[in-house]
This record gives structure tokens, sequence and C-alpha cells, in this order.
């Protein structure tokens, strides 16, 4: 595909979701409102957010796929010369993939909540109520604007090659992000989003004195010109390159998260509204983790190689935890959420992902950008579910849904509970499905980490990684254990009495109903389909997805060469 033609295209990608933005607080014109205003801005964002769609897939299969590594559909033009700020996009086959994902996540999101529109929860009080009446409320106009100006921001992250655009619209996605959370988001969403927030901006502030550190010496915010050897990284003692990489290293582990900097996590999921949980686990935690791939690799090598030891510890440690975690909130009794289990699951993964990117090796960073991808692609399935979950049952308390009267999903919606099933094995790892192959490439590069990194503490690391796999498979099992098959009833049904008082040997067993349970709808099949179908080809076919990224990768760690 010519050239402008792909950038013109990169650019609709990362400008439409704002321009949508902006239109969907217009009122609707009269020939398009539908049933109602509310129907017509929902559809609204379905229509921007799949010509998204359909400009990434286009700029997919434009992509010259015989050199993924290099830049491609790039734009670059001065903004602000004084502080050496350009507007400069482009994508290779690292990024690529993340935004056809963000692109394909957004839209679905879109799609289901124009099927199942949000409602949003406000305060009790009677001041409030008057005052939500007289103003209108939250309204689907600001929930579509949100999610808009959100898909903005991360299409924004994955597409630019200037630090302090990185910076910008990494940024750009904490406030849609808090008041999806603050004002459609279940119990605790106040406390959550703002810790959320403060979270995130304490770490943000810390990553940007790091990238102005790296301009400050370098002359230079332009990632590319940065990432090569002979450019202006060369400038970079070790001790600037270690202290950028720490403050870098900082906000981006925040986002990621890593472990101990993660507790910010559970209560976002666990209070967001659905599409705002699947949004947070298959996007906005890829921001962080893209960051260490494209910034700290490539720019502060030596910084990043001083720092790897402490960062694959820390990601060991985080898998560990999110396993237990999870299996402390499966177990029976404890009153576990499904969407808090959910949410620690995602620190296991991506302790992974980040296990992976400490190694330095092309095996380990192609490991941990196909983990990424899997991650999105399974998460967001599984929070999908688990938030229809909630809708059907009015619950997503574990005891609940394995009691007698609780889900048992095989029984009451067999689709919805295959569905789950698929997505539980699918995130444990199961091969053939995408969840094996990144997970499996992150331990590889820990056998056998780039030179100068400790191959016993690398070992211990990976060791630690397998028996992670292991408590996954675990607390997932038993997940489906609980909700898909439920439990076990306290009475067993009785035979009617015989004439003696005796029951009756030959009379056949009451049945026992159970409350009825609505299976998938077609809809949820648009919705979740692509995310299971992806998920499948992804694990039976990875050359596709590591084809992109391994040549970019190689030319990465070489000092882009």
């Amino acid at each position: 595909m010519h050239h402008t033609t792909l950038q013109l295209l990169l650019v609709a990608v990362v400008a439409l979701p704002l321009v949508g933005a902006l239109a969907a607080l217009l009122p609707a014109p009269p020939g398009l409102k539908g049933k109602s205003p509310d129907q017509a801005v929902l559809r609204h964002g379905v229509t921007v957010t799949g010509a998204v769609l359909a400009a990434a897939i286009a700029l997919a299969v434009g992509f010259d796929h015989d050199d993924p590594a290099r830049m491609q559909a790039t734009t670059d033009i001065s903004w602000i010369p004084a502080l050496h700020i350009r507007i400069h996009l482009g994508v290779d086959g690292i990024s690529l993939p993340l935004v056809v994902m963000t692109a394909l996540l957004t839209f679905l999101c879109a799609l289901y909540s124009y099927f199942h529109p949000p409602v949003a929860h406000r305060h009790p009080s009677q001041e409030a109520l008057r005052a939500a009446r007289h103003h209108g409320g939250p309204s689907p106009k600001a929930f579509v604007a949100l999610l808009l100006v959100l898909e903005a921001g991360t299409l924004a992250t994955f597409a630019v090659l200037d630090l302090m655009l990185f910076f910008l619209a990494f940024e750009m996605v904490l406030i849609p992000m808090y008041f999806l959370i603050a004002r459609w988001g279940g119990a605790g969403r106040q406390a959550a989003a703002w810790k959320f927030i403060l979270y995130t901006l304490l770490g943000s502030v810390v990553m940007l004195l790091g990238l102005l550190l790296i301009g400050v010496k370098t002359g230079t915010f332009d990632m590319v010109a940065l990432a090569t050897d002979n450019g202006p990284q060369a400038q970079l003692s070790h001790t600037v390159q270690l202290l950028a990489v720490l403050a870098i290293g900082i906000g981006l582990a925040v986002k990621s998260p890593l472990w101990p900097l993660h507790s910010w996590l559970p209560d976002a999921h666990t209070a967001a509204p659905t599409v705002g949980s699947v949004l947070l686990a298959g996007v906005l935690l890829k921001m962080g983790t893209y960051g260490f791939v494209r910034i700290a690799l490539p720019i502060t090598p030596e910084g990043m190689h001083t720092i790897a030891p402490y960062l694959a510890a820390l990601a060991a440690v985080g898998i560990i935890y999110g396993s237990l975690a999870c299996l402390a909130l499966v177990r029976k009794g404890a009153r576990g959420d499904l969407k808090r289990l959910i949410a620690y699951s995602s620190v296991g993964h991506m302790g992974f992902v980040l296990l992976g990117i400490a190694s330095a090796t092309p095996t380990g960073v192609n490991g941990a950008l196909f983990a990424n991808i899997a991650h999105g692609l399974i998460t967001g399935l599984l929070f999908f579910l688990v938030g229809a979950l909630k809708d059907r049952t009015g619950t997503t308390d574990l005891d609940a849904l394995a009691g007698s009267t609780g889900a048992a999903l095989y029984g009451k919606a067999p689709r919805f509970g295959g569905l789950l099933a698929f997505a539980a094995v699918a995130s444990l790892g199961l091969p053939g499905l995408a969840g094996f192959w990144g997970e499996m490439l992150a331990m590889f590069g820990a056998f056998q980490p780039a030179a100068g990194l400790s191959r016993p503490a690398f070992w211990t690391f990976m060791v630690l990684a397998g028996l992670g796999t292991l408590l996954t498979a675990a607390y997932l099992l038993l997940v489906v254990r609980r909700v898909c098959m439920g439990g076990t009833p306290h009475l067993a049904p009785t035979a009617p009495l015989g004439a003696d008082g005796d029951p009756d040997p030959d009379a056949p067993e009451a049945p026992v109903t159970a409350p009825a349970l609505p299976d998938l709808a077609r809809y949820e099949y648009a919705a979740w389909g692509p995310l299971a179908a992806l998920t499948v080809l992804a694990g039976l076919w990875p050359a596709a997805l590591l084809g992109l990224t391994d040549p970019a990768v190689q030319q990465l760690l070489g000092g882009g060469k």
C-alpha cells in the first residue's frame, strides 16, 4: 500500500476517536435519533469505534509484512521547536498488534454497551438526587465520549514516537477511566477511582522526570533516534541511564502493574463497570509493558541491564502472589469476589510479561509481547463473562454462585458455562490456546537471559514462574468447578410416600427445578465471539504474531541495526 495512504490511515486511527468524542456531546440530528437520543448516541459510539477498527485492519493489511522492523505509516511534523517536541507517529511489528487489539476491544465494548446500556450510579442523598434530576445526571452521551477519549489515548500511546507525546497520551487515559469507574461503577467505586488515579498520577510524575532527563541530556525526545547505538543515546552515561530507567520504570510498573505497586488494580476492577474492566485489563495494562519494550530496553540499555534482576525478582514474586491471592479467594467460605479474583490473576499474568522483558533476550521479549496480546483477548473475554454473570445472578460472590441456588452454569445456561470454562482454560495456559505461548517463551527467556545477567538467579525466577503456572491451573479449575458445575444441594430430593407411609421405591424422584438463567444472547455472541476465535487462532498459529514482532525485537535489542 502507498506510504501516504498508510500515513492517513494511522492519523485516522488516532484522530477519529477524538472527533467522535466531540460529536457525541452534540445533539443528534433529527433523522438519526432512532427510538431515543440515548439509543442514537450509543449507536454513534458503535459507528465511530467500528470505523476506527476498519482503519486499523486496513493499516494491518497494507503494512509491509516483509519488513516489520521498519517504522511504517510515519508522520513527522515539528510541533514545539524550542523544546524539540515533534508530532511523530509510526507503527512497526511491535506496536501494530496492540493498535489492532485496542481498536477491536473498544469496538466490542461499544457494541456490548449498545445492547446493554450502562447504568450510572448516583449518591443516594436527596440533595444529590435532586441535583441529578435537575442536571440530567451522567448520560450515555458522557459515557460514549469518555469511551472514545480513552480509545484515543491508548491508540496514541502505541502510535507516537516522541517521548513527550508518549507521556501526554499515557496521561490522557486517566481521566476517562476515573469517571467510568466513579460514575458507572459498583460498590466502592469512589474509593477505587481515587486510588486508581492517585497511584497512576504519582507514578507518572516520576516517569516524567526520567523522560525529561533523557531529553535534556540528549537534546531530543525522538524515540527512533534515541534507540540507535550511535545516535543521541550515546551521550547518556551509565549513571544517567540508571536514574532515567528507575524513574521511567516506576511509572510504567504502576500501570503494568508490578508487585508491590499493584494494589490499586483489584479495587479498580471490582468496582469498574463491565466495559471499564475489559478496557482496563485488555488495553491499559499493556501501556506499561509496551513502555518498557519501546523506551527502557532500547534507550537506556545499560540502566535496564542493571535493574533487570530486580525487575525479574519482583515479576516472579508477583506471579506467585497473584496465584496465592486467587486461591485464597476461590476457597469455600472465603466470600471471594469473582471479578477480584480475575484482577489478581492479571497481576500473575503480567508478571510473566515483565519476566520476559527483564530477560532482555529476543525470546523473552517476543514472549512478553505475545503474552500481552493473549492476556488482552482472554482476560477481556473473562471480564465480559463475569459482568454478564452478575447481570443474570445479581452477584459475583463465589460462595453464592457455587451454592445450591447458585449458577451451576452447565445445567442452566450450557453455552454460557462452556464459554466461561473455555476462557478459564485459555487463561491457565492450555497448549493450543493463546495463553500458552507467551508464558512459555518468557520462561525460556529466563532460562537463558542476556549476557552478563546471573543465570542462577534467572533460573530461580523461572522455577517460581513454573510453580505459578501450576497454581494458576489450580485456582482456575476450582472456579470452573464451583461456578460452572455448582454446589451439592443441601437436601436430596425425596420420593413420594407409599400407602404404608414409607417412601415408594417405584415412584419417580421429584425433579429439582433450577431457577431460570438466560443463555447467551445474539449480541453476546457478536461481542465475545471474536475474542474466543482469536484466542484459538493465536494458539494454533503463533507464527502470525511472532513473525511480526521478532524482526522488530531483534532490531530493537541490536541497537537499531
